[in-house]
């Protein structure tokens, strides 16, 4: 080894941010040694305490690791609180208690352990017991304890900004709990809301949506709906706002594109609609399904469906089933509304290396279908083709993780 490379060569510390400030403060005559004997007699009190709290101070093992714990916490806390110089942190020891400096460690902790771990709202009053989650964080480094912070803050001002713009509508967190509501989608849908009904004053249901952007729809120019930020938001609360903004917009013109059929693109079960929350209204579907039923009473009766449908079907005519036996009628495999998880991934295959009809299955629909339904098992599959087909077709996928995982959610999937 040259002089020269061995000079580029720098030695890993490895030790702990306690064991070097310790050391520092020794080396440059911040600490004494009436100050050094202090510690002394201090840490194996502390050490006690923290193997009492977590198990018991009467087992070796267990002191070993309370004496890791300790060292880690006063290290977190030294970090977090000079910023890694090693002067301060000497200075601190000198000039505190190393249980305050261990205790400071495990307040820091406990404060990040009371943040949420998810931005689901069922979820936020259901976290772990704090002792065994302290027993975990206690001995993570620095770094984790600064991304994982990172991460729950931003989690904990996501659910503020939905419960700020929920509250203007008079959505109560109780609501949001019983419905399980994630807080990313309770603030897209508030920003959607509030883009295409700035007068309203409710939050919205799936009729009401589908009826305000109908409306909006026949107007000549419905592009005017801009996604933008309320007013009076408090500042802490803009980031995790803004981070949705430009989605929502491309969305609102999604929405307000005719091309798109409305039912479809606002299915239940569509990727679309699981972005948003949207309030359940049973009597709102209710109204709204007999009032369709009428218009299809009041205009020439509908064409049944063929034999050929049914047998294609054998009655299983809910939105996975027909999207499974589309799929299969556009890759020209046999009929099936039922897929096994090998099925499923020959059929990608297929697609990967013949690609996708679409209209074969379109051609299907119009011929057999029941005629009261085939505008909207049209608009399903349309849907569906413009949502999956990047997916199924992409040969980067090469263990079809993605495109199973899509299956599985759209279509009908068995293991």
């Amino acid at each position: 080894m040259t002089e020269s490379t061995s000079a580029a060569l720098q030695l890993h510390d490895a030790r702990p941010f306690f064991d070097k400030a310790l050391a520092h403060g020794v080396q440059h005559g911040i600490i004494d040694a009436a100050r050094l004997a202090v510690m002394n007699a201090d840490a194996p009190k502390g050490i006690v305490q923290i193997a009492r709290y977590f198990g018991s101070e009467f087992l070796r093992p267990e002191l070993e690791k309370a004496r890791d714990r300790m060292v880690n916490l006063i290290s977190l806390y030294l970090l977090e609180t000079t910023g890694g110089d090693l002067h301060a942190a000497a200075v601190s020891l000198r000039d505190h208690s190393l249980l305050s400096r261990s205790k400071g460690g495990s307040d820091m902790l406990k404060r990040l352990i009371a943040l949420p771990e998810h931005s689901n709202f069922a979820l936020a009053g259901h976290a772990g017991a704090e002792t065994p989650q302290l027993a975990q964080w206690s001995l993570r480094s620095h770094a984790d304890y600064r991304t994982e912070l990172a991460r729950r803050s931003q989690i904990a001002q996501a659910m503020d900004a939905a419960l700020w713009l929920a509250g203007h509508y008079e959505l109560e967190q109780d609501a949001l709990e019983e419905a399980g509501a994630d807080a990313e989608a309770v603030i897209r849908a508030g920003l959607l809301w509030r883009a295409l009904a700035p007068q309203a004053h409710e939050w919205p249901h799936a009729v009401a949506l589908e009826k305000r952007v109908t409306a909006l729809r026949k107007k000549k120019s419905p592009s005017s709906a801009t996604v933008a930020l309320p007013p009076g938001l408090p500042d802490d609360l803009r980031d995790a706002m803004q981070a949705h903004c430009a989605s929502v917009q491309a969305d609102v013109a999604r929405l307000l594109d005719g091309a798109t059929a409305l039912r479809t693109l606002l299915r239940p079960t569509g990727a679309f609609r699981a972005r948003y929350f949207l309030q359940d209204d049973p009597l709102a579907e209710v109204d709204d399904y007999l009032r369709r039923q009428d218009d299809h009473e009041e205009g020439a009766p509908p064409q049944p469906a063929s034999k050929t449908w049914a047998r294609a079907t054998q009655g299983n005519e809910d939105e996975h089933a027909l999207l499974t036996l589309f799929l299969c009628l556009s890759t020209g495999s046999p009929k099936k509304t039922l897929l096994t998880e090998k099925t499923a991934a020959s059929l990608v295959r297929k697609i990967r290396k013949s690609g996708l009809q679409p209209q074969l299955a379109t051609e299907f629909i119009l011929s057999h279908a029941p005629g009261a339904h085939q505008a909207d098992y049209c608009a399903l599959w349309n849907s569906f083709v413009q949502e999956s087909q990047a997916t199924l077709c992409n040969d980067r996928d090469y263990q079809l993780h993605d495109a199973l995982a899509l299956l599985r959610r759209e279509c009908h999937v068995v293991g």
